[in-house]
């Protein structure tokens, strides 16, 4: 007799999500729609593709009154609604780079 247990678990991942896990514990940067810029540690998103960010500051710029703050507002944790996101950005050595534009862009989508 030889013992049967639960099948394995899949050992690859699609690449989606390959890339979602390597932002985790990443600076990201967050563009939406109405002017503000998030950045913070990317945690997580929900199945809705909201992104959830820690220890994230809040900067303003633009809007229906023109209004630059350089220092940004502490804002803790936040969900950012996917259906808001221009642009998503990853920090790496010296900046912030791998942009990922809004989902109506030409090109692939990072949680596609």
């Amino acid at each position: 007799m030889s013992a049967v247990g639960p099948p394995d678990p899949p050992t690859s991942q699609p690449e989606s999500v390959q890339r979602l896990k390597s932002l985790l514990r990443k600076s990201v940067r967050v563009s939406i729609n109405d002017g503000r810029i998030f950045v913070g540690t990317f945690a997580g998103t929900d199945k809705q593709l909201n992104i959830l960010l820690v220890n994230a500051d809040e900067y303003r710029i633009g809007g229906e009154r023109l209004y630059v703050n350089s220092e940004g507002r502490f804002v803790g944790q936040i969900m950012v609604p996917w259906r808001l996101i221009m642009s998503v950005e990853a920090q790496l050595v010296g900046g912030y780079t791998a942009r990922e534009d809004d989902a109506d862009s030409d090109d692939e989508n990072m949680y596609s």
